[in-house]
């Protein structure tokens, strides 16, 4: 595995050749229950699993994403920390915890990382689907957790304090503190279709509608 310059907020990932690479504080996506602002479409958050925990896994954390050729096989690669989805035609694992793993059986996408650490008593993990077409867009939120996107097609575009940062189809962001406002945004070409993988603290609301300045 090899590591890359790159922006500070962006962790690039190829597909089907895992690459790390270490952010800074990046981006974050989207509200839950299919809400958003209608650009050219409206930004549809399609949650596709989730599960609590008591206690997150030592060290820096990284999402490992990885298909398999049957959801049957991923569930039986699945760990404690892991969520097993179906989404664009695939069976995905997605694993939280120290760089460098693998599944048997699987293949790997990307690894995406590190995360923030966030303190709680009780933990969610959950991954998202995101989808528009170009010019949808969410109301401006946050998560009381960090957040990281893996884009499958499109652009993702992030406004946050800090500017604005894109994400192109077949790369992956990393690392935003709790709270932190922002508003997500299908800013490609074609339709977006984004992957979203959270760790947040379980006991508080999972989205706050937020204000940028």
């Amino acid at each position: 595995m090899r590591r890359c310059s790159i922006p500070r907020w962006l962790v690039v990932v190829a597909l089907a050749v895992p690459t790390l690479c270490a952010p800074g504080a990046p981006a974050a996506l989207a509200q839950p229950g299919g809400t958003g602002v209608a650009g050219a479409g409206t930004l549809v958050i399609k949650p596709l699993a989730e599960t609590k925990v008591a206690e997150l896994p030592a060290g820096a954390l990284f999402w490992r994403v990885e298909t398999f050729a049957t959801l049957a096989a991923a569930e039986a690669a699945a760990g404690p920390t892991s969520l097993v989805a179906q989404a664009d035609g695939k069976a995905w694992l997605f694993t939280l915890g120290p760089a460098g793993g693998s599944s048997n059986g699987g293949t790997k996408m990307a690894e995406i990382g590190p995360l923030p650490r966030v303190a709680a008593s009780q933990y969610l993990l959950r991954v998202n689907e995101a989808s528009g077409p170009p010019g949808s867009v969410t109301p401006v939120h946050s998560h009381p957790g960090a957040e990281a996107t893996y884009v499958l097609a499109g652009e993702q575009s992030f406004r946050m304090p800090d500017g604005v940062h894109r994400v192109p189809a077949g790369h992956g962001a990393a690392g935003h503190a709790a709270d932190t406002p922002m508003q997500v945004s299908s800013s490609g070409t074609g339709d977006l279709r984004a992957l979203v993988l959270f760790v947040v603290d379980a006991t508080r609301p999972f989205s706050t509608p937020a204000k940028l300045p």
